[in-house]
């Protein structure tokens, strides 16, 4: 019996240590806790500060910059329409000067090569007189 009496302190010694282990780790899951609960307050408060009024004017900012780029957009398209329909009308009115010198330089090749005639033939009668 004396083996079992010195077996029962160390026994009981292991036995409140592992309590003692055992509240450390409790006190720790606590203390975690605690500071998990308190570092997601601040995050919040801090997200209700900073980071929502900054979210309203970075929205406020894209919604510019959307209707800018909506106007952009059709101010580009209606340069580009007024450019293509200045370019169809420069190609039209070249194309009927094209065809109305075309013609004055026709009548006038027409009356030079008459007139030529005219003298051909005029020398030719008096190179056969």
């Amino acid at each position: 019996m004396g083996d079992l009496q010195s077996l029962s302190v160390p026994l009981w010694i292991m036995a409140v240590v592992s309590i003692l282990e055992a509240l450390v780790l409790i006190g720790a899951g606590v203390a975690g806790y605690l500071a998990y609960s308190r570092v997601m307050t601040v995050v919040n408060e801090l997200e209700a500060r900073q980071i929502a009024p900054l979210r309203e004017k970075v929205d406020a900012i894209l919604v510019d910059v959307k209707s800018i780029s909506a106007r952009v957009s059709q101010q580009t398209e209606r340069v580009d329409h007024a450019i293509n329909g200045t370019i169809d009308r420069v190609d039209d009115t070249a194309t009927r000067v094209r065809a109305g010198v075309h013609d004055k330089v026709s009548q006038a090749v027409g009356v030079v090569r008459g007139i030529r005639a005219v003298i051909m033939s005029l020398l030719q009668r008096e190179s056969h007189a």
